[in-house]
């Protein structure tokens, strides 16, 4: 695994979406080696093409799922709830050893203002109890607008949430966070993710009432590290 601080290979899996496509042109921009991964090899490099052109390099490619993460050392889920378990089982052998991030938000169409958790819980924390102890699973990013990623020269106004049962992987991603303009906390233990994976449901129902397209939050009280 990496040192903080020092440039890595990640693998965006959904990176040709909104949220993750966002991420990885950020990591792209930061220096970063990216790998776009997608169920389709040729939409993945399509997605990798566009990051090149706007980062003006050649630090995004793209690749199917699974060889994506045979690449990286760390490991983004970017990918719909629906599609969450099923994308971590044709990967899973591919990530062991890493450091894997999950996005992902239990939204449930079509009422996806209203907080639906999974029955037991943290969507995120499910994944690592499925994977086991040799994958350190990290919940993170939840919360932050595609909108605000992809603008590259626009500050953005929101903090992350970090959490993982795995006190140095936390830390290793709110080090990621902060590197592409993100304020970043370590947030404790993965069982606090429901707070992120419940928030996003509240932020679009802010969205909607306020006709607003990217609400985030901040923490307070705490000096900037």
């Amino acid at each position: 695994m990496s040192e903080v601080g020092t440039l890595k290979s990640i693998a965006v899996l959904g990176g040709a979406g909104k949220e993750g496509g966002g991420l990885a042109l950020r990591w792209a921009h930061a220096g970063h080696k990216v790998i776009i991964g997608s169920r389709d090899a040729q939409r993945a490099q399509d997605a990798a093409n566009e990051i090149n052109a706007k980062i003006g390099g050649t630090n995004a490619s793209g690749a199917a799922n699974g060889d994506a993460a045979a690449q990286a050392d760390i490991v983004v889920l970017a990918v719909p709830f629906s599609a969450q378990r099923a994308t971590v089982e044709s990967v899973a052998d591919a990530l062991a050893g890493k450091i894997l991030i999950d996005v992902t938000v239990p939204l449930v169409p079509p009422k996806v203002s209203r907080v639906q958790l999974p029955d037991g819980g943290s969507a995120v924390e499910a994944i690592q109890k499925l994977l086991g102890e040799g994958v350190k699973v990290v919940s993170a990013f939840q919360n932050i607008s595609a909108h605000h990623l992809t603008h590259l020269d626009e500050t953005i106004d929101c903090d992350v949430l970090v959490c993982a049962d795995d006190a140095a992987a936390a830390d290793e991603v709110v080090a990621l966070a902060k590197e592409i303009g993100l304020g970043a906390w370590n947030a404790g233990v993965l069982a606090n993710s429901v707070v992120s994976e419940a928030l996003t449901s509240v932020l679009i129902a802010l969205n909607r009432r306020y006709k607003v397209p990217d609400s985030g939050i901040r923490i307070t009280g705490i000096t900037p590290q």
